[in-house]
């Protein structure tokens, strides 16, 4: 079995291609169910973010299953030709999927480095893949890793720590100006997309009330509902300035609306206790000379700029750790993975032992007479005892070799000194068999989970990218 991801990013196209390839919610367990109906594909998970629409799956070979996703891909989406979806995707096979998925998972691959919605994205699309019966022994192990490094990555590094956006960067200074965000108030003066983000965050945060002035009275009560907030008349909200902890602006206005005398006001009816303003708007609306004005903390946007771009450097530097924290997981996931290609060894090496063992007792209950219970029993338990004893140190080898880089060779090996690829066990005076052994498996090596051959006609960069991936 080999897993394999095929799927597009904000990295190779473009949002209205995302768009189309996006399958509501709704509909994921048809789509889920028509996967699994594809030639080879045994497992399979769709992820889809408004950044991603990403495939994962388990398949018989590599070069087929990434013809039937891509297949499937394309019949997913009528309006959508192969011509015009193949340059956009991207293809990984074996550890390459086992990394890509935990850097997806831990966000090192997103827009926004560190950003936590994507966790919560790939527990949804797992969850779906669960529910309609396509993900199985091996996704399932693999998603759950991914799950759990993504959580290491957070306790154990400070990637998701600082804001990397305008909206969260002033939560981040209030913060700094107050401590607690609790029972505080904030003045939202105009209703520009990145002042109610912001607005959203310090609530979110703990913020108590939100008052909300625009120019336009049916707009402000339509927001400050959405906050459950209250609404207040654009020529009152200088003098209501007082009542207010933190004061966003943003609104359209070619000049400044707030001056340092409308804060010294309000500095004074607050008793001199701190007044924390951000001005998002280009042109500016609050005079710089704010903060000249005592107990004022004015930020505008290239404020927040810098401190965000401070921020990201830091995120970088955590990422690195970060990086290592995934490629040493991946290592797990690999060991675990190579331990499976020894499983039906050892099924049919136990089998064969017990069929051999269960021959050759009946032959000797057979020649004695009038044995008890306990004698048969001490018989049987002594044939038990002595097979057990013969193939457990093979078992434990092709255990610990099995994850190791010569696995198939000690595989191969002991499915031929066991001679576990031959008939069941002839009894005595049967002619001997070479029928089929239950156990399906052949005798030559089993690929590992990364070894590839793909043709060069699923992709023209396919061919290239094998040679990357053996």
């Amino acid at each position: 079995m080999h897993i394999i991801a095929v799927g597009l990013s904000h990295k190779t196209a473009p949002v209205e291609l995302r768009e189309l390839l996006a399958v509501p919610d709704s509909r994921m367990g048809e789509a889920l169910t028509r996967l699994m109906t594809y030639p080879g594909v045994k497992e399979g998970m769709v992820l889809q973010t408004c950044n991603r629409v990403e495939v994962y799956a388990v398949v018989d070979q590599v070069e087929s299953g990434f013809s039937s996703i891509q297949e499937f891909l394309v019949d997913s989406h009528l309006s959508l030709s192969a011509e015009q979806l193949l340059p956009h995707l991207y293809w990984h096979a074996g550890d390459r999927t086992i990394s890509h998925l935990f850097r997806v998972t831990s966000s090192l691959d997103s827009m926004v480095v560190g950003e936590p919605q994507i966790l919560g994205q790939v527990k949804n699309a797992f969850r779906l893949a669960l529910t309609h019966n396509a993900s199985g022994i091996i996704l399932n192990k693999l998603v759950k890793k991914a799950i759990s490094v993504a959580k290491r990555v957070r306790t154990e590094t400070r990637i998701a720590e600082n804001a990397v956006s305008v909206s969260y960067a002033a939560v981040e200074l209030a913060k700094k100006v107050f401590g607690n965000l609790s029972a505080r108030t904030v003045m939202l003066v105009g209703a520009g997309e990145m002042a109610k983000l912001a607005a959203q965050h310090l609530v979110n945060h703990g913020v108590r009330q939100v008052l909300l002035t625009t120019r336009d009275p049916l707009r402000a009560r339509t927001v400050a509902n959405r906050f459950e907030g209250s609404p207040i008349p654009f020529e009152d909200f200088r003098s209501e300035m007082g009542k207010a902890d933190i004061v966003i602006c943003s609104t359209g206005a070619s000049h400044y609306l707030i001056s340092a005398e409308d804060v010294n006001r309000a500095v004074r009816e607050r008793r001199n206790r701190p007044i924390f303003l951000i001005d998002v708007s280009v042109p500016r609306n609050i005079d710089p000379a704010v903060r000249e004005v005592d107990n004022a903390f004015l930020f505008d946007i290239d404020d927040l700029e810098m401190h965000i771009e401070q921020n990201r450097e830091e995120r970088r530097a955590e990422s690195t750790k970060a990086e290592a924290i995934a490629k040493e997981e991946v290592v797990v996931i690999q060991k675990w993975l190579q331990s499976l290609v020894a499983t039906p060894t050892i099924v049919a090496l136990r089998k064969r032992a017990e069929e051999i063992k269960k021959v050759e007792v009946e032959k000797a209950l057979n020649r004695l007479s009038a044995l008890s219970d306990v004698d048969r029993e001490t018989i049987e338990g002594l044939a038990s005892g002595i097979v057990n004893k013969l193939i457990h140190g093979s078992l434990v080898t092709l255990k610990s070799a099995a994850q190791s880089s010569n696995g198939s060779i000690y595989i191969d090996a002991a499915r031929r000194f066991y001679d576990l690829d031959t008939g069941d066990i002839e009894k005595e005076g049967d002619e001997p068999s070479r029928a089929s052994s239950e156990c399906t498996e052949n005798s030559n090596p089993k690929p590992s989970v990364d070894q590839l051959n793909v043709h060069p006609s699923v992709n023209p960069q396919l061919s290239q990218e094998t040679k990357k991936l053996a």
